[in-house]
């Protein structure tokens, strides 16, 4: 079964800028999400979309399935999702540990700035930048699926 093993963290300058590679426009919604799973369709730079089903379960460790659809069906299903469009760019940056990437959100979730880091295992205890701020692995407030519903540019100021 695919596992997906990351850890997240709000970005806390952009230090980051220097070392990323060129970004990545994502667009992506959810059709369901439950106390189990979420199912997302996610269009990469108008060119490349994926049908994503994940485990709702909290913390680093969840079941990812991941299958490549056609874009225009990508575009089809965005019309039946739950809540807001999520856009941002991703962008990859060089790292010894995984695959370390800045997201940076626009549209309803504007001004939210994020870092995931996919690990090999939970065990690993990567070597992280000083550009990388809080942990927000377990906070659901910062789920994709979270944030479609209830934006980041929604919360009061003293939540965010």
């Amino acid at each position: 079964m695919p596992k997906e093993i990351e850890r997240k963290f709000l970005v806390a300058n952009d230090g980051w800028r220097a070392q990323a590679r060129a970004g990545k426009r994502l667009r992506q919604a959810y059709l369901a999400a439950t106390d189990a799973a979420a199912i997302r369709v996610r269009i990469a730079d108008d060119a490349v979309a994926f049908l994503t089903i994940k485990s709702a379960t909290p913390g680093m460790s969840r079941d990812e399935f991941e299958y490549e659809i056609p874009v225009a069906d990508a575009e089809a299903m965005l019309a039946m999702r739950v809540g807001e469009i999520i856009e941002k760019v991703r962008y990859a940056i060089p790292c010894e540990d995984g695959d370390l990437t800045v997201d940076v959100f626009s549209g309803a979730n504007a001004g939210l700035v994020m870092a995931e880091i996919e690990l090999a295992s939970e065990d690993v205890v990567p070597a992280l930048p000083d550009w990388i701020g809080d942990e927000i692995t377990r906070d659901r407030r910062f789920y994709n699926a979270n944030l479609a519903e209830h934006p980041f540019g929604s919360w009061a100021t003293d939540a965010r």
